[in-house]
């Protein structure tokens, strides 16, 4: 006899919730009755281990799937543990009321492992409602002398329970679809859902006499186990990259908390990696089923690049199962992957030099803004640095640098810019050519932010040779001629001001007349890059013009103005600044400079 039962309280307030604005894709109802169908047969399994007076399953574990169009039902069934009345009244009237999770936690009191189960019946088995306005749900459980049973509810306050005629033990679950959810109908919509959220469920889903899961879960076998071949195939067919990874890392955790991962370092840069809604992040899947097609919760931005599979099911999802929740499990677990990921990198920078050289300059523009982002992680992001330097074209990492410092240099130093060729030509460069000394050269935007950030390398600064002055060396000569400039350099100041902050002789130049160096915490460099981004308008750089009292036209310029003659030595005075700003690749006054330069060609014609 029929009985007409209300859902829970909780059910009738949280259904429309469920139905309406739970999920973000509807189609999430086949993935959740599936994942059902699977705890079903993991409590078969398990069940089995321990008793012998279960009802024998019909043939192998297997999930079937069924389409009904001239009905308009979907049937999704497996022949796993069943469900008895109360069960049936106590797990399908009670949202996230959890017979895995209660059949779990009573295994583990008896010390028996409950490996495998999702939990969560009660709330994914309500996604059903999301396009059916009718749902069926027949079933026999395993138990001795258990009867059949049928559930039928419409979504509303209540549901009805009455015998059924099922004679094999297992579950049934058939949705009368609403007219707007037609497609569901299609074999084909059925078999693309299944292969993107249930492609690795561990038993067989069937359609049709179709086996719709074929590919394997590479990520729960032991690694010793996974040829070469196999990675490569997974990354192409299961990921949907076409070119060969250039590694990969392949690892489980346990205790205190369990998850497998599969992550692989892409042999080439994707065209969308910088776009800002460029899609990112690893497949997070749950006991093999796929709930989130691209989670960018396990690894910083910084490491955006990688690509790849983590099935933690002990993560914390919202109540549909959508949405991670930030947790300290979800923290430890990121913290773990984070720390793998750039030990892997250092092994690759180590043993495979060619290699991760290839990776370097595919993603060393990402690797560097861990610099700035992850203060937890800086001194293992330092070793993985690699840099161009005035020494040649090869990339040298700060270990490298150090260990070929020369005899009385005691920092290492750096210079910034747009463009490395016009670094390498840099006048600023001049001293440090001359003592042999090498300069690493940054040319990437994010630079700016990696030498605010790292400072120091193993006891050893950092520092910027467009802004610190090299220490004083012991040259009377030198010493004289810079003494002698210095009312010069009072004159130009006065000249150029408001365009520099200061003038002075220079320590630094040994063939140019004139540069332009940094003083102040922010570079000429960075404000280029913040203008490029239009986030200029605040405060400018701050530059001083060097000028080299050894150099034919300074001393010229010098005697000029000892001799009173400012008539004629401001418009060369002005060339240096001219020249500064020229060698930079940036003149600001481009009508004065060719002013200034057509009165000086003109003047030495004659």
């Amino acid at each position: 006899m029929a009985e007409t039962l209300p859902f829970q309280a909780e059910v009738r307030q949280l259904l429309d919730l469920v139905v309406h604005s739970l999920y973000s894709d509807r189609e999430i109802f086949l993935r959740e009755l599936i994942s059902n169908a699977s705890d079903a047969l993991d409590r078969s399994r398990i069940a089995g281990l321990t008793r012998t007076d279960l009802m024998a399953a019909e043939g192998e574990p297997r999930i079937e799937i069924e389409v009904n169009r001239d009905r308009g039902t979907l049937t999704i069934r497996d022949n796993g543990i069943g469900l008895t009345k109360d069960q049936a009244v106590e797990h399908l009237g009670t949202i996230a009321k959890s017979g895995t999770k209660a059949f779990a936690e009573a295994l583990k009191a008896k010390g028996n492992s409950a490996d495998g189960l999702i939990g969560q019946f009660g709330v994914g088995f309500y996604a059903s409602f999301m396009v059916a306005h009718k749902v069926e749900v027949q079933s026999l459980s395993a138990e001795p002398g258990a009867e059949p049973v049928i559930w039928t509810s419409e979504g509303t306050g209540e549901f009805t329970i009455e015998p059924g005629s099922r004679s094999t033990r297992g579950t049934a679950v058939t949705l009368h679809l609403r007219s707007d959810c037609t497609e569901f109908l299609d074999t084909w919509k059925v078999k693309d859902i299944v292969r993107k959220h249930s492609a690795f469920v561990a038993y067989p889903v069937m359609l049709e006499d179709e086996k719709l899961n074929e590919q394997q879960a590479l990520w729960s076998r032991d690694p010793a186990e996974v040829t070469e071949e196999e990675y490569k195939a997974f990354y192409k067919q299961a990921l949907g990259e076409w070119q060969e990874p250039a590694t990969w890392l392949h690892f489980r955790a346990e205790a205190p908390l369990e998850y497998q991962a599969v992550l692989y370092f892409p042999g080439e840069r994707p065209f969308d990696l910088d776009y800002p809604d460029g899609k990112r992040g690893v497949r997070l899947f749950q006991r093999r089923v796929l709930i989130q097609e691209a989670s960018d919760q396990f690894l910083p931005r910084y490491l955006r690049f990688i690509k790849g599979v983590i099935d933690a099911p002990e993560v914390s999802l919202n109540v549909s199962r959508e949405i991670l929740q930030n947790t300290p499990v979800l923290r430890s677990i990121r913290n773990q992957v984070v720390k793998r990921v750039l030990r892997r990198l250092r092994e690759m920078g180590r043993e495979d030099v060619p290699g991760y050289t290839k990776l370097w300059e595919n993603f060393g523009t990402s690797i560097k803004e861990g610099v700035a982002e992850d203060k937890d992680n800086v001194e293992a992001i330092t070793p993985l640095l690699r840099f161009r330097t005035t020494a040649g074209e090869e990339w040298r990492d700060l270990a490298q640098l150090k260990a070929d410092m020369k005899e009385g240099q005691k920092e290492l130093w750096y210079l910034t810019g747009m463009d490395l060729g016009r670094l390498r030509a840099s006048p600023q460069l001049e001293a440090f050519r001359k003592k042999g000394w090498e300069v690493i050269l940054l040319s990437d935007p994010v630079d700016e932010w990696v030498v605010m950030n790292l400072t120091e390398y193993d006891g050893v600064k950092l520092k910027s040779a467009a802004r610190d002055e090299l220490e004083k060396e012991d040259d009377p000569i030198a010493e004289e001629a810079r003494k002698q400039a210095e009312p010069f350099a009072t004159w130009v100041a006065e000249l150029l001001a408001g365009t520099v902050s200061g003038v002075r002789p220079s320590r630094r130049l040994t063939d140019s007349p004139s540069v332009l160096v940094d003083e102040g915490h922010m570079s000429a460099n960075m404000e280029r890059i913040l203008r490029a981004t239009r986030q200029g308008g605040g405060p400018k750089a701050s530059r001083v013009l060097e000028i080299n009292p050894e150099h034919p036209l300074v001393k010229r310029l010098v005697a000029l103005h000892g001799e009173g003659n400012t008539a004629e030595a401001e418009p060369l005075a002005r060339l240096l600044l001219d020249y500064a700003q020229l060698a930079e690749g940036h003149v600001e006054d481009v009508a004065g400079l060719t002013a200034r330069l057509s009165a000086v060609m003109l003047k030495a014609a004659g």
